[in-house]
């Protein structure tokens, strides 16, 4: 499990729009890194308008924005589509860099056990060391406390 203070473990994934994008492509800025279950589900799309809608903001802070899940290229291009997305989303559809950072988890929805991503943000400061981790994240109001972060870093 990755953790505050440690360094990030670096990956590189297959990106919405084609292309990849890797974690040591982008050493020199700081990178919130966010995981979510599911494209086109209700607090997953929350979170990713709020972080689009304060892309200009985070860029002024010198951060970029990655969103990680299982789902496909495919499916991320349609997301960013329908949502008019801003952010790089990409697909973990082996769940490798899931298991790196530890969100790949145990979940209980209504009695019923199953695995599962965990709603988590990592933020890496320029040097790809881990800053500050939030999980269990709440998606509503939760793209404005990242940027105060990445803004203090």
């Amino acid at each position: 499990m990755a953790s505050e203070g440690e360094m990030a473990p670096d990956f590189t994934l297959p990106r919405d729009g084609g292309g990849e994008v890797s974690l040591s492509g982008l050493k020199g800025s700081k990178v919130v890194l966010y995981f979510y279950p599911r494209d086109d589900t209700p607090g997953c799309t929350t979170e990713a308008v709020e972080f689009t809608g304060l892309g200009e903001e985070f860029a002024a802070a010198g951060t970029q924005v990655v969103g990680v899940s299982k789902d496909t290229v495919a499916k991320h291009d349609k997301f960013v589509a329908k949502h008019d997305l801003g952010v790089v989303l990409a697909s973990d559809a082996e769940g490798d860099v899931c298991e790196r950072y530890g969100v790949w988890v145990e979940k209980n929805m209504y009695g019923k056990v199953s695995m599962g991503i965990e709603r988590a943000t990592f933020l890496i400061d320029a040097e790809g060391r881990i800053a500050k981790v939030w999980r269990k994240v709440k998606a509503k109001g939760h793209a404005a406390e990242v940027l105060g972060a990445a803004k203090a870093l």
